[in-house]
């Protein structure tokens, strides 16, 4: 109890729960770019389903993250990953000319939402764990707090896509704005950031120009096949 009453446990718990608020506008992003592609009734269940494994996902990763940051070429790996993920979502996007796309698999959501989290987590959970100091209570309450948070965004998310599909290329974007910058922030990269600084910025427009060109192609080649068929 009298860790409860504790101002330090308070501000350290209003301090985690504002990092996620703040970190986890790229994840909603992710959750609703692979949860769009499901029947309406199955967006809430990954939803539901990807918000809660990523959060737990995030606990258990936060042990470890510290290490995996300073191992050489995981990043690269990592942001690689993002970079096929973004291409993947950007794909699937629905064609202009009002043609619908076929339904994905709840389980593919899910584990699309999974591998994105992990790889774009590893630089955020080193904020949460800094203002956890520590307490696995801390750490554990500020994410599970986080849930609705990521939830809402999520959803929010998907309508706004349906209605703003701009929104999907945008969201793709970022994703590969992201996966760019994880390759750069690699500890292979730590000299030549540290004398050439915009390289950071290069690699993250890479990155999106990457995704957003690949996908459209792969997007038109499928509306292509599609007509061919």
């Amino acid at each position: 109890m009298e860790l409860l009453q504790s101002v330090d446990f308070w501000i350290g718990l209003l301090k985690i729960v504002w990092i996620n608020i703040i970190l986890s506008g790229d994840n909603a992003v992710v959750i609703a770019l692979a949860a769009r592609s499901l029947p309406p009734a199955q967006q809430r269940m990954a939803v539901l389903w990807g918000s809660g494994a990523a959060v737990v996902l995030r606990i258990i990763l936060t042990v470890v993250a510290a290490k995996l940051l300073e191992m050489s070429y995981l990043q690269i790996v990592g942001g690689l990953l993002l970079l096929w993920i973004g291409v993947q979502l950007l794909s699937e996007e629905e064609e202009d000319d009002g043609q619908t796309k076929e339904h994905g698999s709840l389980m593919a959501a899910v584990r699309t939402i999974l591998i994105a989290d992990l790889v774009m987590s590893l630089d955020n959970v080193i904020a949460v764990a800094a203002a956890a100091k520590g307490s696995m209570l801390l750490l554990i309450l500020g994410l599970a707090i986080s849930i609705p948070l990521v939830i809402f965004g999520s959803t929010l998310m998907i309508r706004l896509m349906e209605r703003f599909p701009i929104i999907v290329t945008l969201g793709a974007a970022l994703i590969g704005w992201v996966g760019g910058e994880t390759i750069v922030s690699d500890v292979a990269f730590t000299g030549l950031l540290a004398g050439y600084p915009w390289v950071h910025y290069l690699g993250a427009a890479a990155g999106a120009t990457l995704v957003l060109v690949l996908g459209r192609a792969l997007q038109q080649r499928h509306g292509k096949d599609v007509a061919a068929a």
